[in-house]
């Protein structure tokens, strides 16, 4: 949620944009309404041979919007051509300009085309998210709490969370990624990274080459159904690819084996994992840091009662009853459950040596 001073911030941005695309239409309207009533108090003379004033002539003008003039007729041709010429011009740019200038200032909430290509024009460094399904909207979430600017692109109406992203007045694009005027109207040119969450592959394809043409140092990250596809776009397109079921493998196969591991991923051939530890036999009087040397542990928090403390000091001596969350790799977790005497600790091949001051896996 955007503080008030950065919604006023964004609102400026917005009317600047505004006044750029309407320039044009501001321009008309000063000369209609600067130059025309000045033209009128220098060439109009009345029936007592007066020039009318400058407010009579603004009056005047204002009036043949309506085509309604408020002066008598007079035999001036720079007048009688200005009488004629600016009722049609006011007229277009009544409901070209002001209208839609109008529409565009106050009705944000529609979401269309135009209001999205002008507010992207106030975003630097955002991140365009095309696809609005399940992981679309949850990295949108994911990057809206980072404090990033973010602008969805969904081509359907109904997709399952168009109405939610709506709701939290995030900048949505319904639109056809194939229209080669699609990424355009998000300002892709000024953009940071583009994440391809659709749910067809070829059309991420296209999105990531539409957006690295267009914008040759975006960041591009692609979600692809086929494992084998990712690895090629990684190693040709320079891309991050990745799959949902590449993914979520690690952390199903974790949770099968501890329901403790909260997380796990991948760093080259090392499988990390997130453990949540409750101290007791083995760890009580030991210090974070030893905890690190000897298992190769990283301390993320440490609860101790009603207190969370992320990041905990190396000093810090662990009690029983503290809720310990560690990052480790699997074999380093495996030691550790064996060291604090759990009978259902993993088994892993050479986790009697790990437990050796310095021992460090090649594995």
């Amino acid at each position: 949620m955007k503080s008030p001073a950065a919604r006023f911030l964004m609102d400026l941005r917005y009317l600047r944009a505004l006044s750029r695309r309407f320039r044009s239409t501001l321009l008309l309207a000063v000369a209609i309404f600067g130059l025309g009533p000045a033209a009128y108090h220098w060439r109009y003379v009345g029936a007592s041979g007066e020039h009318v004033s400058y407010g009579e002539a603004l009056h005047h003008v204002y009036f043949l919007l309506f085509g309604q003039p408020s002066l008598p007729y007079v035999s001036d041709w720079l007048v009688e051509s200005l009488n004629i010429l600016i009722p049609p011009i006011s007229i277009a740019l009544v409901v070209d300009g002001v209208v839609r200038f109008a529409y565009l200032f106050f009705a944000r909430h529609k979401n269309d085309k135009e209001w999205v290509s002008v507010v992207s024009e106030t975003m630097k460094g955002h991140v365009v998210v095309c696809g609005a399904g399940r992981v679309g909207y949850r990295v949108v979430t994911q990057l809206l709490e980072m404090g990033k600017d973010v602008i969805v692109v969904e081509k359907r109406e109904d997709a399952t969370f168009v109405s939610a992203l709506r709701d939290e007045n995030v900048p949505l694009l319904i639109d056809d990624t194939r229209s080669p005027l699609c990424l355009p109207r998000t300002n892709v040119k000024k953009a940071s990274a583009i994440v391809c969450a659709t749910d067809d592959d070829l059309a991420n394809l296209n999105i990531a080459l539409d957006a690295r043409r267009q914008n040759p140092g975006i960041r591009v990250v692609i979600r692809l159904f086929d494992d084998d596809l990712g690895a090629k776009v990684r190693d040709t397109f320079k891309a991050e690819a990745l799959s949902s079921s590449s993914l979520a493998a690690p952390a199903m196969a974790m949770a099968a084996l501890d329901p403790r591991l909260i997380h796990s991923f991948r760093i080259g051939k090392h499988l990390m994992v997130v453990s949540l530890f409750e101290v007791r036999e083995g760890l009580p009087g030991m210090n974070i840091s030893q905890v690190r040397d000897r298992f190769g542990g990283l301390a993320l928090s440490l609860i101790r009662g009603d207190e969370e403390t992320l990041h905990p000091n190396g000093d810090v001596v662990l009690q029983v009853g503290d809720q310990l969350t560690v990052q480790a790799s699997y074999p380093e977790y495996c030691a550790l459950r064996a060291f604090t005497g759990e009978a259902d600790a993993p088994a892993y091949a050479d986790h009697d040596n790990f437990l050796m001051p310095g021992y460090r896996p090649t594995g």
